[in-house]
């Protein structure tokens, strides 16, 4: 392939993960500035869904019984929200500078970095059994990034081994 066609993949391919990578800010912006808004499967707010799906209790009597405890639910949640939005800001930064220049690093770093993200996510709503629409998006957003990152590869065609170059050179 050639350094003008492997650029143009590598633009590309950045502009997907790059909107994956908007997703975990957002998402993370979200659960972190307005946790109570963030709704999640059901219509219901993301953390009494994940809390419900869990537990097979009720938010409102956990609430009732041990606020401090679904407080404390709370700031886990937001915190969590807040590493999604550092995820998504040091993926976006990758990808826009070093991956789109072809460095080996960015293309690892974002194939992993965005797999655990998202398998964690996705594992995090199956164990909740949380799963609605958006949740939808993660499975989404792992197949955008493995399939930039598979037509960007960097890996090359083995070249022969020098000692066959050698004989090519003396059978001449």
């Amino acid at each position: 392939m050639s350094s003008t066609a492997a650029g143009s993949r590598r633009r590309i391919a950045s502009w997907l993960i790059l909107v994956v990578d908007l997703g975990f800010i957002a998402w993370g912006g979200m659960a972190a500035a307005f946790l109570d808004r963030l709704i999640g499967p059901g219509g219901k707010s993301i953390l009494p869904a994940g809390y419900e799906g869990f537990s097979k209790g009720s938010w409102s009597d956990l609430l009732r019984t041990a606020p401090g405890a679904a407080a404390y639910m709370g700031v886990l949640y937001r915190t969590y929200g807040m590493y999604n939005v550092v995820i998504g800001l040091m993926g976006s930064a990758i990808a826009i500078t070093a991956f789109r220049r072809g460095e080996r690093w960015a293309w690892w770093t974002l194939l992993a970095g965005n797999t655990i993200a998202l398998v964690s996510a996705i594992i995090y709503d199956r164990v909740v059994n949380a799963i609605g629409p958006f949740e939808m998006t993660e499975y989404l957003g792992l197949v955008i990034v493995w399939g930039a990152c598979a037509v960007t590869a960097p890996f090359r065609a083995a070249s022969p081994p020098a000692r066959d170059v050698m004989r090519a050179s003396e059978a001449r």
